[in-house]
């Protein structure tokens, strides 16, 4: 076979499997909202559907798991608003470790979804396009990145400081390597997770009240506190190297 014929043919494949990507989440998003899943991402749809939802959790807790994951990973997956009242829904239905749990793989799920769907259907011509107008810039960032990707992706989940979503699509830009990705997605998500999922936990009482939860404790110093200082550890070993190569520089 020649050269031509093989570039044909794997440029056929990889096309196939962008348009089978495409097909597959189109259909996730449109069973989304054909079974009304999104009336649970809000105050609203969660209050009113308390009771529904216990009730389907004592009446078959696996299904209810799998139903629970599968809306979970499709609103992560396509970014979709109302990811905050969803983990409130795991506490209020699961409880605060087994819903934290619930939740952590759910999202590392629906992550890992965008973050492959980036990296294969725009990722190489988002990169294109990017390169020809930062060039070398792009460049020494994306090394400098990935040097140091494990503490660099663990800081961007203990701490929110960008949106979810972008950061699953900068970790595929920048050309994070999945099992680094993955293995910092779920075990940085873990803290802020537990403390969602303890709100969910406690929620039927405002719920039957009428009050909404005061998510403002995440930033109490409590709660951030330790989350500043785990992303500070995961910070160690860059300051570590920066310092080891300075001291040889000087020598």
């Amino acid at each position: 076979m020649s050269d031509n014929n093989k570039d044909a043919g794997n440029a056929a494949t990889s096309l196939s499997k962008r348009l089978a990507l495409i097909g597959a989440f189109a259909a996730l998003i449109a069973a989304f909202f054909a079974y009304d899943l999104d009336a649970l991402i809000s105050y609203q749809g969660l209050a009113e559907n308390e009771a529904a939802l216990k009730r389907a959790v004592a009446d078959n807790r696996l299904v209810t798991i799998l139903a629970y994951m599968a809306v979970y990973i499709t609103a992560v997956a396509f970014s979709l608003p109302g990811a905050l009242w969803l983990s409130l829904a795991g506490g209020l239905m699961f409880g605060t470790w087994a819903g934290g749990l619930i939740i952590i793989f759910a999202a590392t799920i629906g992550a890992s979804g965008l973050f492959v769907a980036a990296r294969y259907i725009v990722g190489d011509a988002l990169r294109a396009r990017a390169g020809s107008k930062w060039g070398p810039s792009l460049q020494k960032f994306e090394a400098a990145f990935n040097r140091d990707a494990w503490s660099y992706m663990l800081i961007l989940r203990l701490l929110p400081i960008f949106p979810f979503f972008i950061v699953n699509l900068g970790a595929a830009l920048v050309g994070v390597r999945f099992p680094v990705f993955l293995l910092t997605t779920f075990f940085g998500i873990m803290p802020g997770t537990f403390v969602f999922a303890s709100i969910g936990n406690g929620i039927s009482v405002l719920l039957q009240a009428g009050q909404q939860p005061d998510l403002s404790v995440m930033t109490d110093p409590q709660i951030l506190g330790p989350l500043v200082a785990l992303a500070l550890l995961s910070l160690a070993p860059v300051l570590w190297r920066k310092l080891n190569g300075a001291k040889e520089d000087n020598s």
